[in-house]
């Protein structure tokens, strides 16, 4: 949600924060800014709108002239509107009364209405209708002073936090001090230090080409940060250490390099993730889990079933992961919406084992009922990208993906490197359960390991899916039809195409058409049908003509060579053979690719659709 970023050093401070922001985009907002103390004063320059704007603003307008080599501290912030519409007015950071104090906000203060009632009543005038202002306001409250010491300021920051109700993750600046403060209970915050600077941000990739170290945040934890040093105190004043963790991430892994979208270049790297995943997990036959992975043989024999709950594209892939648990485990598994999920009774039992799927690892909903397994002490088992997230600390167990960073908003390879690991999983789980014999499995992992190439060769087919995309781009409806393993790709190809392009599309189990959903099909309608040579083909085959017989104009993806299907369809979409298994991992190349490049024909911002966020942070 909300990207919030903090800055102490000589570097220019107006790039460093605006950089910053531009890498937190993903994370999905609707205004920016940035406020910078010098001199004893705040400057602030915030807007409704896109970075661009504020770019444009301060070009116009430049928030102060200052000496080459002074150090400076600032914050920036990207808001994702909460309370409050979207307006210059709500766009952080802000201020308290006197100007003292700027501050910006990632989360939510649930008794704001009741705090700002007192505050107007003491004589605080607000100036926006967002729960962040209080804050600020609440702190003015106990520092109405000129000079205050460190040690008072902490006690006040105390206080103030007692005070609050809900999830937050606060950066701080004030011309008081000569420091920059991060506060977090809830939602995500780093602090990192290089060289005489630091930061502190809500997502490690800001961190990147400044900071060495990153200290992950607990929650309840205040941090001091200084150009040369940072000091951590929990939420009683008293000071504690942690040890930091060193930044490994380069700054090429965090820009688009060649390619016009993060998207694309996401897409086009699925082959060298997957070829990364296979060298990771696979040991001379032998399946690696990581060592963040500690469920005993003894465990997993007594697992008597399995619920997996995630939410958007991480949910489609646990509905395939599902069908690898029971097809090949042999486990009875159930996949739950996460934000769902939270709202029923927990009807498991200590045998069962809780998956989590998660990009991010702080999603809000998965990361809630991951707690609430943890508090009916259920096992607990996560798919992650993003190490050191909440979810990697709270989780059991995890598997990491090892996706690198995914910075568009519509999850690609994430989405590919899930399937993947679940698959393995659930190899593993039939190896120890003696659901499945040596020659199998090897077969598996042999077709396995042809999949990167595959994928490669699937990604030929941009060229062909971009002039297909200009025959459909301005139809305002489509349809995708799947069946068996494939039916959940039918699902995250509509998503995919809903989120960047904005057209509405449904996916459907193809064999529920003819109960209600043919209705929605005519000669206007593309129909993206998945029909590849596995045990569902002649069914599909079956649907595809009962869509043709309305009118609909068929697209297919299916396997090369198959003449039946461009016999029935007026586009296809050939890909390489495989396994029915390994099916979806190549199936998703044309989704995504189609979704692609009909968003950029209507002229969609791709890697950031409107209303979206990476990374949903608040319940």
């Amino acid at each position: 949600m909300c990207g919030i970023v903090g800055y102490i050093g000589s570097r220019d401070i107006i790039s460093v924060l605006l950089v910053a922001l531009e890498r937190l985009e993903y994370r999905g907002y609707d205004s920016c800014g940035i406020a910078v103390s010098y001199q004893g004063r705040i400057f602030i320059k915030k807007t409704a709108g896109r970075l661009f704007k504020l770019k444009e603003i301060l070009n116009s307008s430049p928030l102060f002239s200052h000496e080459e080599g002074e150090t400076l501290i600032g914050i920036g912030h990207t808001r994702w509107a909460t309370h409050g519409k979207v307006s210059d007015e709500n766009a952080h950071p802000f201020l308290d009364c006197e100007k003292k104090l700027a501050i910006v906000h990632n989360g939510i203060i649930e008794n704001f209405q009741e705090l700002k009632e007192r505050l107007i009543n003491n004589g605080h005038k607000f100036e926006s209708e967002t729960d962040t202002e209080v804050i600020v306001h609440l702190l003015e409250e106990k520092i109405k002073k000129d000079h205050i010491s460190e040690k008072d300021f902490l006690k006040a920051l105390s206080e103030t936090l007692k005070e609050l109700k809900g999830s937050f993750a606060l950066c701080l600046i004030s011309p008081l001090f000569d420091f920059l403060i991060g506060i977090k209970k809830g939602s995500p915050l780093l602090c990192g230090i290089g060289k005489n600077e630091g930061m502190i941000a809500s997502d490690i990739l800001a961190l990147v080409g400044i900071c060495k170290k990153v200290y992950i945040m607990e929650d309840g934890e205040i941090c001091f940060l200084k150009k040369d040093k940072v000091n951590f105190y929990n939420e009683n004043g008293e000071k504690i250490e942690k040890d930091a963790q060193t930044l490994d991430l380069k700054v090429k892994e965090v820009s688009k390099g060649r390619y016009r979208h993060f998207m694309r270049k996401e897409i086009f790297e699925q082959p060298k993730i997957l070829t990364e995943n296979l060298e990771k997990r696979l040991y001379d036959k032998e399946i690696l889990l990581g060592e963040s992975f500690h469920l005993y043989p003894e465990d997993i024999k007594h697992i008597t079933n399995i619920v997996i709950q995630a939410c958007g594209t991480s949910y489609h892939a646990g509905l395939i992961g599902r069908d690898y648990f029971e097809r090949i485990s042999e486990i009875p598994t159930t996949v739950e919406i996460a934000s769902e999920l939270i709202s029923r009774p927990f009807l498991f039992n200590n045998n069962t084992l809780m998956i989590a799927i998660s990009q991010s690892g702080e999603t809000a909903d998965t990361l809630a009922a991951l707690r609430a397994a943890k508090e009916r002490k259920i096992k607990s088992l996560a798919i992650l990208n993003v190490k050191r997230s909440s979810m990697d600390r709270e989780a059991d167990n995890v598997i990491f993906i090892n996706a690198g960073p995914e910075i568009g908003v519509a999850s690609t390879k994430a989405y590919t490197a899930q399937i993947f690991n679940l698959f393995i999983l659930a190899l593993y789980f039939a190896l120890i359960r003696e659901k499945i014999n040596t020659e199998k499995l090897n077969n598996y992992l042999k077709e396995l390991k042809t999949i990167p190439e595959k994928i490669k060769k699937t990604l030929l087919l941009d060229k062909i899916i971009k002039r297909v995309a200009k025959k459909y781009y301005n139809s305002p409806h489509f349809v995708f039809l799947g069946r068996g393993i494939n039916y959940p790709s039918a699902l995250e190809g509509a998503l995919k195409l809903k989120e960047i392009s904005y057209i509405h599309a449904a996916g459907y189990p193809a064999g529920e058409m003819k109960h209600g959903p043919i209705s929605v099909i005519s000669e206007e309608t593309p129909v993206i049908c998945i029909c590849v040579k596995d045990s569902t083909y002649e069914k599909m085959i079956s649907n595809i003509m009962e869509a043709k017989a309305r009118g609909g104009r068929i697209i297919t993806i299916g396997n090369e060579n198959d003449k039946r299907l461009k016999e029935i369809s007026e586009d296809v979409f050939y890909l390489p053979a495989t396994i029915e298994f390994l099916t979806p991992l190549l199936v998703a190349i044309p989704l995504q690719l189609f979704a692609y490049h009909i968003a950029c024909l209507r002229g969609c911002d791709v890697d950031k659709p409107r209303h979206l966020a990476k990374s949903v942070t608040v319940l």
